[in-house]
């Protein structure tokens, strides 16, 4: 860690020479170990280590960003040299700034890889498939650790560095059945140890697989109705990215958030808790503008307790900053054991992918439902094909009407199923 910290001070006072008023220098180093499987076979077991430099120079209100993976004097003087040249071309605005008198030093996870544990992981993947789902083809899958550790510097006094460690294991691939096969699909997350449970038990890798075998025979979902949907927390963690969007900056400073005036209002069900996790296994400790990263609740029972500009979007649009991660939610379980949320639907779907596009501003969506199963009379039936819905995304998380006691933990989310009533199926 010592000598990141020392490239990172080098290369921030190196900015100030330059001329740069503010900057912001951040130093990591990845350290990448895997095991990787192709077409239902072990292919490859490799160990990859890589460095990444970012810097953001201000000069005159004017900003410029850049990368690279070299550490060198050479290549580091050459980036600074680029960035100033591109600062230069930048367009005037007072928001800009860095982050100050920000201070942590964070170490978690396993900081060493265990490569037995990995291949173990792999070999009791392939040997369930083969037994219980010999009818999909695992296109990609592995189990892998990362190490990353961490250096960010500022000329307003920040100073954050963090050594993490995590597992991850992930599958990708379809069943087929003669000439007929199903669609893609994935499952895969982040854990602290890869001990104690099977990689299969993990991130919802059992039941994507289970899906896939069932989805090579599909048929219509008939005629128009309108009915409920059952998400599962992949399709869930979609509808969550909406909603994330519409409390960070884009659509704060152009104002076309459907939630613009309505902090500390009811806009979800409240059946609906969301809570940060800057805690699990792989996600970062520090926001992209370098701030410490402390708990945040966004939906308190359905009601809205603050937005998410960055320090930028805060000095936009004068809201409060909440600095927030990439990634890190969670959806509070609820008291509903799946089965009889399932049972609760007269008739819709039970879906795992939502494919929204890019909704309306106002949240209206048409979007196809994939890798889903149609649900009648509280029963789960037949895969679905060419099935459409369409509703509006801020409406569906106000008719939330039953959350699942079960949760799937993917490390960068932990989510339940959730029952929404009043899409419209064609």
């Amino acid at each position: 860690m010592s000598d990141l910290q020392g490239s990172a001070e080098q290369t921030l006072a190196l900015m100030r020479r330059q001329g740069f008023e503010h900057a912001q220098v951040s130093v990591s180093r990845s350290h990448r170990h895997e095991v990787c499987v192709a077409h239902n076979e072990a292919s490859l077991l490799r160990s990859t280590l890589s460095n990444k430099l970012q810097l953001t120079g201000l000069l005159d209100g004017r900003r410029a960003d850049t990368e690279g993976s070299e550490l060198d004097a050479d290549s580091v003087q050459a980036l600074v040299r680029s960035l100033w040249s591109s600062v230069a071309a930048a367009p005037q605005d007072a928001a800009n700034a860095v982050s100050a008198a920000q201070s942590a030093r964070v170490t978690r996870g396993p900081q060493q890889a265990d490569s037995a544990a990995l291949a173990d992981a792999m070999r009791g993947l392939l040997d369930w498939r083969a037994q219980h789902t010999p009818s999909v083809m695992l296109e990609e899958a592995l189990a892998g650790h990362t190490q990353v550790q961490a250096c960010t510097l500022t000329t307003g006094g920040s100073a954050l560095q963090c050594a993490l460690g995590w597992y991850d294991a992930g599958a990708f691939g379809m069943a087929r059945e003669g000439a007929r096969s199903s669609s893609f699909n994935f499952a895969g997350g982040n854990a602290e140890s890869l001990a104690g449970a099977p990689i299969v038990e993990r991130f919802g890798l059992d039941g994507m697989l289970r899906a896939l075998a069932r989805s090579v025979h599909t048929e219509p979902v008939g005629e128009r109705f309108t009915g409920a949907v059952v998400l599962s927390p992949p399709a869930v963690a979609g509808l969550l990215t909406w909603f994330l969007g519409q409390l960070s900056d884009q659509v704060l400073i152009n104002g076309s958030s459907v939630y613009r005036a309505a902090l500390g209002q009811a806009v979800a069900a409240p059946l609906i808790t969301l809570s940060s996790r800057f805690d699990a296994p792989g996600v970062s400790p520090f926001s992209a503008d370098a701030f410490a990263l402390g708990p945040v609740t966004l939906l308190d029972r359905g009601a809205l307790q603050c937005f998410t500009p960055s320090l930028y979007g805060s000095r936009k649009t004068g809201l409060a900053h909440t600095p927030v991660g990439a990634e890190g939610w969670a959806i509070a379980a609820g008291t509903t054991p799946l089965d009889a949320l399932i049972a609760g639907v007269p008739r819709g779907a039970l879906v795992d992918r939502l494919s929204m596009g890019r909704p309306a501003a106002n949240g209206d969506f048409s979007g196809v439902i994939k890798n889903s199963f149609a649900i009648r009379d509280g029963q789960v039936g037949h895969a679905l094909s060419e099935t459409m819905i369409s509703g509006n995304v801020a409406q569906m998380l106000r008719d939330v009407s039953a959350v699942s006691m079960q949760r799937i933990d993917v490390g960068s989310w932990i989510l339940p199923w959730l029952r929404v009533e009043g899409l419209h199926f064609s």
